[in-house]
């Protein structure tokens, strides 16, 4: 084949490349040479998809274009010669017209910052361009040949941190065929009760007989002549043949220094990150044989290279046979396990062979290994010229592969028949796959997985089985590969299956397989295996038409699969929840006003088509000036250290670094700030004494963010640790060290009520009680950002992803020693903040200051995911004790807690947690109230304000004790929480001069509401009946309320007309993703529109809030607290009050002289006149009532899996009073957005560290936010209207923090769910080894769930039916 330049298209434009790094991914060129910036950099990992491409490559041989998503963040740049690449602007934008799915995103409220939005829209076009090539029938106008699930799944790999993802799947579930219209939720389009035959429509139309075309016919006509790369040219091979493969291998073996890497996909490097490049890289991608899928009835034959998906569409090729036969029926399920495994853009480029080479080499936790042993596979393997063939095994029993050796394919035989076809054997085979992994749907690693392989056959009248043969295999559970469990098998084989040898099968199981040391959860792991054994083996006793009707001659679905489990009424399988679909519909209730119309509409977000197309412009999609230059940090990985110096493994500096700068490049007259608050101040950079992990240590400079990034890493440290206390590592040490931050009176929360005599009056007490609260991390999509610019005159220019640029703007100032008139800051829209792009991001808007200042051209930052993860600290972690008293009726005396707050290194703003908590806690009617609370400095990264900081932990720690005096005293919680309740004089005690009138008290309300809205107590009843009929599976409700304390802040807004009469804006708040600048463009319409004239029904067109800039817009302060949109909103309405009243005289002369006034004259006449039309005001919200309190309640129901604690919310119910919303659809937004985020917090975010508090979980691979399949599958949501509330703004009431407290519904369902399967195992053993008041972790994890229920709750159920048998007997 002839070689040539790297040719490729985007978007249908032409690209050629003609010389470029070989390590250089797709994403780095997309964002760095084009002006495509939709694919967004969020993880690095290919676990987030905010960088997901359409990738589309043409088969000359078949003449067709094969299209799928990939992540850009792997995919290497010269792996896509010839390719076509399709981002979100390629679908449309908005010059040439939006494409109905960023439309449909829009007008579903599916995007809120938007970051997240372009890679959601291109992994469902893949889905969308995929379907339509089936031959299914046409679907109806507007709609494709999509099918629900398959619109669910199509997003299954991308995160957002922001919506709760339900409008996202409503938008995707619009284009399924097979949706009912009435399903989909709250959008744009239609008005809930319009006719269904009315609504669809109203949908942007989607055509697919007009699509949009993927790959260009230019590309086609050049890809014809298949020229490969030139291998000089740019270090990249890509060899034909396996011959010159092994030629390859064979020179560079000789070749002292160079490092060779060999890829398929480059997947692989999202786990094992590469810290240094590669010489030169072999694609075998064009090498046939490793491609070849080949089938006959012995089997399939697999090249290495197949990916993972076109694996999964062979191995499903029979199927759809009604007749199809058993090897057929395991390939089927082969196949659906391989769909669990990472994401859709992942499957889509990885290669079985590289998973597999993986697991071999590098003991990656590999879940096709396990499932291929179990069927005897085998491989073949290269080594020069020499071939051999091994079974799977032995091939990862070996040791690990050297440079020159080749995975070149693996054989999957068929099953083999039990008996001749003469015999009238009822020999059955039995199959399964299991996988126990924080997500079901994949992008998880596995906790467990196992696949078993039996021959039984039957006996003693169908009642039993004895077991011919079984192949049993595990991996992932702690040892280097996945093995064989030999002797267990052994000890099955020949054996009839009865409980006593389920039992003496998994006891040799548990003792056989013992995870390595030090590894996670191993107790946990172990137990899976014996869970899984157990749920194998268990349908076999007396089960025997079942299995004979089905084992592996039956429907792929018929047999029990991994979620099967046990019902108490005998031993046969119950599947549990299968919901052909991901979610069910949803109920969301909402209150629109037209009293101060626009506002009070549910008006779709402003800017959020932009955003779904790409063209929104986040801080790292700013172009970069001339010379700019590109910052990593070097930070300390001691908690407390000397540091002495930093330094390079080499002489001269890694490629492309220009400098590194630390604390002596301030400036004289500047300070070694990196931020302030009214606390105290941080240092920039560490000057003598690292103070933590994650501290900045210093900034290397390079020509590009790659080239810094790997210099940071390669960066060597010195440290001095002698003569140094011993680092303050827990609150315990602070205490006994006496290491603390002061709180300061004004933030200082006060008792209420006597305690002592509320102990007193107590029938019951419990003293010392303990919880622990870990942290969160905040996981926006987009990282910390900033880019500076040195300006004329000593000034400086910094854009910065940023919560509250004056701050920003006040240290960069006193940093760099110039007037604060010399900087400026300027903030469009920030990818996701939750607090964590506040204090945390003035430091990283100071650093690109200095370094531009220092350097005299731009520098900017774009933080990996890794050093933010380590680097930024979270949500506040904390240890509780309590002392309550109560009555037997359950009313509370008294409560008396002493905290212990975590706050690290320096203040930030934990001053303000205690006050925040206390103000959560609240809630209910204690009686008497005291508390002990200490902010504690330890050498951990500062921690900072988080998403309801300390309101999250005050509302938990409320029913955590709630839940203990309703276990002391057997009575129901919720009848508990019932009884503490406040009334109206109760909370006037509690919260005092915040409570408002007594109408405004709609706590009562909304509890009866939530009831009334949710069926809570016909559930109840509902769940005790289920869990009476249900051993493996078990059920919770619970009910619980919150009430938020917020506070309205002094903010400054701007409007100006210009002279067409269009309308621009400025507020001091910044556009996060919560419907910010929508609501202020409502009032700005609504403001203005009180002149009343022809035109101004359509000045909600005329708006535009523009970006945040400390030289125009001063005393922003923080956008913060949930009530930076209703103060933002008050500031414009009081501009607009004064530009009407401006503009009112001229619409009086100009209705005397001709009548009727448009608003485009208006405005016209008032600029000849000279009316000033530009209005500014701080608005400072009145003293008596600038604080005001939140009211909702939820209902939440769950149901957990005995054998593996997983945990599925089923439903979610939310009352939540925003008064009345300025905007309901926003609100609503927030409401689902908050509270899935709680969930994260209370069920699967593990924020691990090690003992130096050096963060473990640093990633997708590691730490897990919800996603699409572990959110409520049904979640309904009532925005109640409550009325008139005279001292807010036009009586609307905040939502943005207030929901997330309400996620620990999920929590305390789990909990009750817990506490049923304790009682089964209580009825098991009647001995009571498991105390009914036991503490549920947070977060409560599977393991934490599985722990709670027994890890031996198998063997205490096989006991408990064995001696059960034996007594009948």
């Amino acid at each position: 084949m002839e070689e040539g330049n790297l040719v490729f298209s985007v978007n249908g434009e032409r690209i050629e490349v003609p010389s470029i790094h070989p390590s250089t991914t797709l994403l780095e060129f997309l964002r760095s040479n084009t002006r495509f910036k939709s694919v967004k950099l969020g993880c690095g990992e290919g676990g987030c998809g905010a960088c997901a491409v359409l990738l589309s490559k043409y088969d000359p041989l078949h003449d067709r274009v094969e299209d799928c998503s990939v992540s850009s963040c792997l995919t290497l740049l010269c792996s896509v010669n010839g390719c076509s690449i399709t981002t979100s602007e390629g679908l449309g934008n908005s010059k040439d017209g939006f494409h109905p799915i960023h439309e449909r995103i829009a007008g579903f409220h599916a995007s809120q910052c938007g970051f997240c939005s372009p890679g959601m829209c291109v992994s469902l076009f893949s889905a969308l361009v995929n379907a339509e090539k089936t031959d299914r029938p046409e679907p109806p106008p507007g709609f494709s040949k999509l099918r629900v699930i398959e619109a669910e799944k199509a997003i299954a790999g991308n995160l957002c941190r922001c919506t709760g993802y339900r409008p996202i799947v409503d938008a995707c579930k619009s284009f399924a065929a097979d949706v009912d219209i009435e399903d989909l939720g709250l959008n744009s389009f239609w008005k809930h009760d319009e006719n269904k035959e009315t609504k669809a429509p109203k949908l942007p139309l989607y055509d697919p007989s007009h699509p949009i075309s993927t790959f260009p016919d230019f590309l086609r006509r050049e890809m014809k002549s298949g020229a490969l790369l030139n291998t000089e040219q740019y270090s990249w091979y890509s060899p034909t043949s396996l011959d010159e493969l092994c030629r390859l291998l064979e020179f560079y073996e000789g070749e002292k220094g160079v490092r060779v890497k060999m890829i398929v996909s480059n997947t692989g490097s999202s786990y094992y990150k590469e810290l240094e490049k590669f010489d030169k890289y072999i694609d075998l991608r064009h090498i046939p044989e490793l491609l070849e899928i080949k089938r006959d009835h012995a089997g399939i034959k697999f090249g290495a290279g197949i990916t993972i998906t076109k694996a999964i569409e062979s191995l499903r090729e029979g199927i759809h046979n009604k007749f199809m036969d058993r090897t057929e029926m395991m390939f089927g399920k082969v196949a659906d396990h391989l769909e669990k495994i990472a994401s859709g853009f992942i499957r889509n480029s990885a290669s079985l062979g590289g998973n597999l080479v993986m697991a071999q080499r590098n003991q990656f936790p590999s879940d096709i290994a396990t499932i291929l042993i179990v069927v005897n596979s085998t491989v073949d393997i290269m080594t020069s010229s020499t071939r051999k063939t091994l079974t799977l095994e032995k091939f990862l029993e070996m040791p690990p592969l050297d440079s020159r050796s080749i995975l070149v394919s693996f054989y999957v035989p068929a099953l083999k028949p039990t008996c001749d076809a003469s015999s009238k054997s009822n020999r059955k085979l039995l199959f399964e796959s299991y996988r126990a992994a924080p997500r079901p749907l994949g992008n998880a690693l596995a906790y467990l997985n196992a696949a078993f392989l039996a021959d039984v056959s039957p006996c003693n009248g169908y009642d039993s089985f004895i077991v011919n043969n079984i192949m049993l295999s595990f991996g992932a559970f702690g040892t280097k590969h996945a093995i064989r469990a030999r002797k267990v098998e052994h000890f099955l084989m020949g054996k009839t299956v009865d409980l006593g040898v389920v039992y003496e099968a998994t006891q040799l199981l548990r003792a056989m397989l013992v995870p390595e040391p030090g590894v996670s959860n191993s107790v946990y792991r172990t137990s899976l295996a014996a869970a899984f054994l157990f749920e194998f083996l268990i349908p076999l006793i007396g089960g025997g038409a079942e299995i004979l009707n089905v084992g592996l001659n039956g429907y792929a679905d018929s047999f029990p699969n991994t979620g099967s489990v046990m019902k108490a009424n005998g031993n046969h399988l119950d599947n549990g929840i299968n919901h052909q679909t991901l979610l069910l519909p949803s109920k969301e209730v909402i209150a629109s006003s037209k009293e101060h119309y626009p506002v009070g509409q549910p008006v779709a977000k402003a800017g959020a088509a932009i955003q779904a197309s790409g063209e929104a412009v986040y801080v790292d999609d700013i172009p970069s000036p001339a010379n700019c230059l590109y910052g990593a940090y070097v930070y300390s990985t001691k908690p407390l250290a000397k540091v002495k110096g930093v330094t390079f493994p080499s002489e001269s500096p890694p490629d492309g670094v220009a400098a590194i700068i630390s604390f002596k490049d301030i400036p004289k007259g500047g300070v070694n700030m990196g931020s302030k608050t009214i606390f105290g101040s941080e240092p920039l950079f560490v000057e003598d004494l690292a103070n933590s992990v994650g501290d900045r240590i210093a900034l290397v400079v390079a020509d590009s963010q790659k080239h810094a990034d790997m210099a940071s890493n390669a960066a060597v440290v010195e440290y001095d640790m002698e003569n140094l206390d011993a680092p303050i590592l827990t609150v315990e040490d602070a205490v006994e060290r006496s290491s603390f931050y002061e709180i300061p009176p004004f933030l200082r929360t006060h008792p209420v009520g006597d305690f002592p005599k509320g102990m007193t009056e107590a029938d019951h007490t419990i003293m010392g009680a303990k919880i622990r609260l870990p942290s969160q991390y905040y996981f926006y999509m987009e990282t910390q950002a900033a880019l500076a610019v040195p300006d004329e005159d000593n000034c400086m220019v910094v854009y910065s992803s940023i919560q509250c640029p004056e701050f920003a703007h006040s240290t960069i100032a006193r940093c760099l020693g110039i007037p604060d008139h010399n900087v400026r800051v300027i903030t469009r829209r920030v990818g996701g903040g939750f607090g964590g792009k506040g204090i945390k991001s003035i430091a990283v808007a100071t650093t690109c200051a200095l370094a531009a200042h220092r350097l005299r051209c731009p520098v900017r930052i774009y933080v990996n995911r890794k050093t933010d993860m380590i680097m930024f600290g979270g949500r506040h972690p904390m240890k509780i004790t309590y002392d309550v008293g109560f009555k037997s009726d359950g009313k509370i005396t008294a409560l008396h807690l002493e905290l212990l707050i975590d706050a690290g290194m320096s203040e930030d703003v934990s001053p303000v947690i205690p006050k925040n908590l206390v103000g959560a806690l609240k809630k209910y009617d204690w009686g008497a109230l005291s508390f002990d609370i200490k902010v504690c400095r330890t050498n951990h990264v500062s921690k900072s304000a988080m998403r309801a900081p300390g309101e999250v932990q005050g509302s938990y720690i409320a029913e955590a004790v709630i839940e203990h005096v309703a276990s002391s005293l057997s009575i129901e919680v919720d009848a508990i929480r019932n009884r503490n309740l406040h009334t109206y004089s109760s909370l006037s005690l509690f919260y005092k001069g915040t409570g408002g009138e007594p109408d405004e008290y709609t706590l009562p309300l909304v509890w009866e509401k939530v009831a009334q809205f949710s069926s809570f107590n016909q559930r109840v009843e509902m769940i005790k009946q289920f869990n009476g009929c249900h051993t493996w599976r078990k059920r919770g409700i619970s009910r619980l309320p919150i009430i938020h304390e917020v506070m309205v802040r002094p903010t400054p807004g701007k409007v100006g007309i210009l002279a067409d009469g269009s309308i621009v804006v400025e507020v001091g708040g910044i556009e996060l993703g919560q419907g910010l600048w929508t609501k202020v463009k409502q009032m700005t319409a609504f403001g203005l529109g009180s002149i009343q004239c022809a035109g101004t029904e359509d000045l909600l067109n005329k708006v535009r809030v523009v970006q945040a800039d400390t030289v125009s817009m001063l005393q922003g302060g923080f956008t913060a607290g949930s009530t930076t949109s209703e103060s933002s909103c008050e500031a414009v309405r009081i501009c607009c009050s004064i530009l009407v009243e401006r503009l009112t005289p001229v619409k009086k002369m100009l209705q005397e002289q001709s009548g009727s006034v448009t608003w485009e004259t208006l405005i016209l006449t008032a600029y000849v006149q000279a009316v000033n039309l530009l209005a500014s005001t701080l608005y400072t919200p009145d003293p008596a009532s600038f604080q005001y309190l939140n009211y909702g309640a939820a209902v939440s129901e769950v149901e957990i899996n005995l054998l593996t604690g997983e945990t599925t919310i089923l439903q979610s119910d939310i009352v939540y009073d925003c008064g009345q919303s300025l905007n309901p659809a926003v609100d609503l937004g927030q409401i689902e957005g908050a509270f899935v985020q709680g969930i994260g917090f209370f069920m699967t975010e593990e924020y691990l560290f090690d003992s130096d508090g050096f963060a473990i979980a640093n990633g997708t691979w590691t730490y897990k936010i919800p996603t699409v399949d572990t959110i409520p599958k049904q979640m309904n949501i009532e925005v109640m209207n409550s009325g008139h509330h005279k001292d807010r703004v036009l009586s609307s009431k905040a939502s943005g923090e207030p929901p997330l407290l309400l996620a620990c519904s999920v929590h305390c369902a789990t909990r009750a769910a817990i506490k049923a399967a304790r009682q089964q195992v209580l009825e098991w053993s009647g001995v009571d080894d498991l105390d009914s008041m036991f503490q549920l972790s947070v977060p409560a994890t599977m393991p934490v769930v599985k722990e709670l229920c027994g890890f031996d709750i198998v063997e205490r159920y096989l006991k408990h039916s064995i001696a059960s048998s034996k007594n009948v007997e």
